[in-house]
């Protein structure tokens, strides 16, 4: 395939389906329960991992893809036809995974130009900065411009959840300024959001159902909408959740899909959330 082409890592969430349709390569992080490590979605799929954390005593870990892994995913694209690689990749103030790339990128200098994107976001927010770049790149871009366009999504992503408890979040070392919370946590059903990078408190609610309905009026008051969508970590009430969202038309289909491994570590089970790119 010729022209500019699009690479992120397993924590954008993105469907294979869907990676498929849009050539988006994919380069994976590793889980770890205990001494055991796992390539996500090679080794361990997202049904697989929460069924497992719910027999697990502990906090599953991640750890970044190695450069190597980033090089060779580069290195597919080159010898598939294309003149130069977009990595958009997870959130550089949560994982070191972005400097994996970015030293995968020097490696290639005088071989292949790639730009590095850092998506200062998470799960499928990640993920519409990769499939804004990929489309673009369909259209014939050239490799600045579908790194231009990329970059400007960074700068209007919205990205909100509605969590369970912030203890994953504090063990994890992934609070940032929700940190505020951690007192309450127990009496609360907290809505936070990523902003700049890093996880913030966005409110405090009293009930799942309030939690859920705060967010999904955040997305209501948004006004017009270009991409829009919707995630869950194993939340058995995600379907009302997308049932409160009724009446919101974003430009494209609304994206609805599953938080892995990556996320869901820091997460915790029954998250949910939104990510949305205004019109």
């Amino acid at each position: 395939m010729p022209g500019v082409r699009v690479v992120t890592d397993s924590a954008c969430d993105l469907p294979d389906e869907l990676l498929a349709e849009l050539g988006i390569g994919l380069v994976s992080l590793r889980i770890r329960f205990g001494s055991e490590e796992l390539v996500d979605r090679t080794e361990l799929s997202t049904k697989e991992f929460w069924s497992r954390c719910a027999g697990f005593d502990g906090l599953p870990e991640t750890s970044a893809p190695s450069p190597g892994q980033f090089q060779s995913a580069f290195e597919a694209m080159a010898a598939e036809g294309a003149d130069g690689v977009v990595c958009v990749n997870l959130s550089s103030k949560m994982s070191a995974t972005i400097e994996a790339a970015r030293q995968a990128a020097r490696g290639l200098e005088g071989s292949i130009p790639v730009r590095i994107v850092d998506s200062l976001s998470v799960t499928l927010g990640q993920g519409l900065v990769a499939i804004e770049a990929a489309q673009r790149a369909g259209r014939g871009a050239s490799l600045d411009e579908v790194a231009g366009a990329a970059e400007a999504v960074v700068g209007q992503m919205k990205v909100y959840g509605a969590i369970d408890t912030l203890e994953n979040l504090r063990k994890g070392g992934r609070i940032g300024g929700a940190r505020a919370l951690l007192g309450s946590m127990l009496s609360i059903k907290p809505v936070i959001e990523v902003a700049h990078g890093v996880v913030e408190e966005e409110s405090k609610q009293r009930t799942r159902g309030r939690s859920l309905r705060y967010l999904a009026d955040k997305v209501k008051s948004a006004g017009p909408i270009a991409r829009l969508a919707a995630f869950s970590a194993d939340a058995p009430d995600m379907d009302e959740f997308l049932n409160m969202l009724g009446g919101v038309h974003p430009t494209e289909k609304v994206l609805v899909g599953d938080v892995g491994p990556v996320i869901g570590t820091h997460a915790g089970p029954g998250a949910i959330g939104v990510a949305w790119i205004p019109a």
